[in-house]
């Protein structure tokens, strides 16, 4: 097996050298000038890439998890009903972590494969009141991308927060907080920003920090932001001690994002995802998601007549290239290729290569190359 492996999951995602460098710096303290500054300048950049002039960012040890959660643990209060949409897999999960607060929630959901409609947003809230409705921009079990901008559109003008889940979104697909009024996004690191795994990510609105304010205590110690609100407005101070190297790494990671400019990272997303679905339709490969939905970020795959997903995420893994089973039922059903991040047009074509050679070892017959002359012809056309 390779000593060097191309992750193409939906997260952690492959992770850009001057990343890696940024991990590797000795150790420093957590109040030291050097860490402070670069702890301040990713609180900037992060705002800048999710458009948010006001507001508060947040950067915390944990994981993605931990960051729904806060989200909803600071904006919503006892005796408050909230809305899920939901296209799948962390839909649930929202809702899960909702009854674990003793939120009284509500979940509409959407057929496999596609998101919840405008429309069937505008009809629920017609009829109900909520404080709040949570939206997965990309549900990463299913690889549906949901039209939040719309769903804003339905919300603004009524007395309910929007929270985004951008955790396979965030940094690779457009979100814009001032401009469609989203009130809190919510990610994680190791998705689109391609940083490793250890840090919950929050924006807030200056309108849902307020909202927190209001609440008074909530049933949370570590999960609670306004503990972490005077750390995030001066980090010299101290409430927890923060993976020093890990938010050094992300720094870098939202610096690198700002430096290729938004516009043209949403492209190169849109260009990859393209690039990739067009090799794997040459091939033979097939979706769960239905076209309107597909993300620019992921693909969940059905593969060919013949060819088990098992033996050839097997394959591929002998090649150096690591893709995901499903989750849930759709476990031995599908595999899941993530293509977001810092990833290169030059992995992608060693990834169709790999592919290719995987599929000619299972015995599926196929002209050598079509899929990756069908990827090319996108790449170089960008």
């Amino acid at each position: 097996m390779p000593r060097e492996q191309l992750l193409l999951i939906p997260g952690p995602t492959p992770v850009h050298p001057r990343i890696i460098n940024s991990l590797s710096l000795p150790t420093v303290s957590h109040v030291s000038p050097v860490f402070i500054e670069e702890f301040k300048q990713a609180l900037i950049d992060l705002k800048k890439i999710v458009n948010c002039a006001r507001g508060q960012a947040f950067l915390i040890s944990g994981a993605g998890t931990l960051a729904m959660e806060m989200a909803l643990v600071n904006t919503v209060g006892p005796g408050e009903k909230i809305l899920v949409l939901s296209q799948g897999y962390f839909g649930r999960r929202m809702r899960e972590i909702a009854r674990s607060f003793g939120l009284t929630c509500e979940i509409l959901e959407s057929p496999r494969g596609e998101a919840v409609m405008p429309f069937e947003l505008e009809k629920k809230m017609d009829k109900g009141n909520y404080a709040a409705v949570v939206a997965t921009h990309v549900d990463t079990a299913t690889g549906a991308c949901a039209p939040i901008k719309d769903y804003a559109r339905v919300i603004k003008g009524r007395d309910t927060f929007f929270i985004v889940d951008g955790v396979c979104a965030t940094g690779g697909i457009e979100e814009d907080m001032d401009g469609w009024g989203i009130d809190v996004i919510f990610t994680a690191a190791q998705k689109c920003f391609g940083v490793p795994p250890g840090l919950a990510v929050l924006v807030l609105s200056e309108k849902a920090l307020d909202k927190r304010r209001r609440m008074g205590t909530v049933p949370a110690y570590y999960a609670d932001l306004m503990r972490w609100l005077p750390i995030m407005q001066d980090p010299s101070r101290y409430f927890s001690t923060p993976c020093v190297n890990e938010i050094r790494a992300f720094a870098e990671g939202a610096r690198l994002i700002l430096e290729e400019g938004l516009e043209a990272r949403y492209q190169r997303h849109k260009t990859a995802a393209k690039a990739i679905r067009a090799a794997f339709e040459r091939l033979g490969f097939t979706y769960l998601t239905r076209d309107a939905f597909l993300a620019e970020t992921l693909s969940v795959v059905f593969s060919p007549s013949g060819i088990g997903g098992k033996s050839l995420r097997g394959e591929l893994l002998k090649r150096g290239i690591v893709v995901a089973g499903g989750l849930g039922d759709l476990a031995d059903k599908v595999f899941r290729m993530g293509h977001m991040g810092n990833l290169s047009f030059s992995q992608i074509y060693y990834a169709l290569e790999a592919l290719e050679d995987s599929l000619k070892v299972l015995g599926y017959r196929f002209e050598a190359g079509t899929g990756i002359r069908a990827a090319k012809n996108i790449l170089e056309a960008d």
